[in-house]
């Protein structure tokens, strides 16, 4: 069996509801011509046709937070986790679970969504985003939420949001040529992992288990700045004393950043697998495609991504683990 863990979806009367409230109508062309985004029926039959597969649905960009304020996000939570419960249920061979939206602006709406979505619905963790219209995610208010889900045990899927209106140089306005996007998203979540890790909450929550979208983003890539890079954070700052920081934490920075999870959704890139694999380790890494974000709508980058884990020197055990035990165990399916 291949357990996708990160596939999005709309169900319908979420999808309905937020094309009449989305102030920026651009990219609603986007979703009606991707049917694999809200069509059920189309979503299925892709399925089918990769034999051993079941896809572990999600909500999709935008963050409910960014659709409406907090006297309307927890509305939006509930429709689309009813409605995702609803698919679940119904076929429970092809989507054997869900992870829930939360209404990030109304942290009291979101724990008791959490509560609500896990116990009584079925989902298997939450999905949040790497900063809440702006803020960051190790601010005081969101710590409930994060609490919550180290109590329930269930993992937190952390997905990249950035637009193009975050600039690439301050002198300009806006970012060009979709950077925001190829660069500003990992860039969104590694900043978001680092905000996590130096804020202590792992060792304030010591079982809590985050998914980082994208095979963990930069940090694989930059483990050496990560490594002995912030083993002399403080040397680099006068105005902040990030040296007596370094010094009341319990392990190495690097050691922190190993305790996430990441998932495979790397558009087909063997090289960058390996690393993200290298790094992270074959127990803490998670078969995931991102459909239908590809070119042909969803089939492309689940084809890819069995390629490369096909293609990876592991063991029959760790391959097993990297497409379906580590999820089972993780979201105690």
């Amino acid at each position: 069996m291949r357990l996708d863990i990160y596939t999005h979806l709309f169900p319908m009367a979420y999808f309905e509801k937020i094309q009449e409230l989305v102030v920026n109508k651009g990219p609603i062309k986007r979703w009606l011509n991707l049917p694999m985004l809200w069509n059920v029926d189309e979503r299925r039959r892709m399925i089918d046709g990769f034999g051993d597969y079941q896809q572990v649905l999600s909500n999709s960009m935008p963050p409910i937070e960014v659709v409406g304020g907090p006297e309307i996000s927890p509305e939006l939570a509930r429709i689309s986790n009813d409605g995702f419960a609803e698919l679940c249920q119904k076929y429970p061979d092809q989507f054997p679970t869900f992870i829930a939206s939360l209404p990030m602006n109304n942290t009291k709406a979101a724990v008791a969504e959490i509560d609500r979505a896990v116990t009584q619905l079925g989902a298997r963790g939450v999905q949040i985003f790497s900063n809440v219209n702006g803020r960051p995610l190790d601010e005081p208010d969101f710590f409930p939420i994060f609490e919550r889900m180290a109590h329930h045990d269930l993992p937190v899927w952390l997905h990249p949001v950035r637009g193009a209106q975050f600039p690439d140089y301050a002198t300009e306005e806006k970012s060009k040529f979709e950077i925001w996007w190829t660069f500003g998203w990992p860039y969104e979540t590694s900043a978001a992992m680092a905000r996590i890790v130096f804020s202590g909450m792992f060792d304030k929550l010591p079982n809590l288990k985050i998914i980082t979208h994208h095979m963990g983003a930069m940090i694989p890539f930059f483990e050496g700045r990560v490594g002995p890079g912030w083993d002399q954070l403080g040397t680099r700052t006068a105005d902040e004393d990030y040296e007596a920081l370094l010094a009341s934490m319990k392990k190495r920075p690097i050691d922190y950043f190993k305790m996430f999870y990441a998932d495979t959704a790397l558009f087909g890139s063997l090289s960058g697998t390996k690393c993200g694999l290298d790094f992270f380790g074959a127990d803490h890494c998670l078969f995931a495609s991102d459909c239908p974000f590809d070119p042909e709508g969803g089939p492309m980058f689940i084809r890819e991504t069995i390629k490369v884990l096909d293609q990876l020197e592991v063991s029959d055990g760790d391959r097993k683990n990297l497409f379906e035990n580590n999820a089972r165990k993780l979201l105690k399916l």
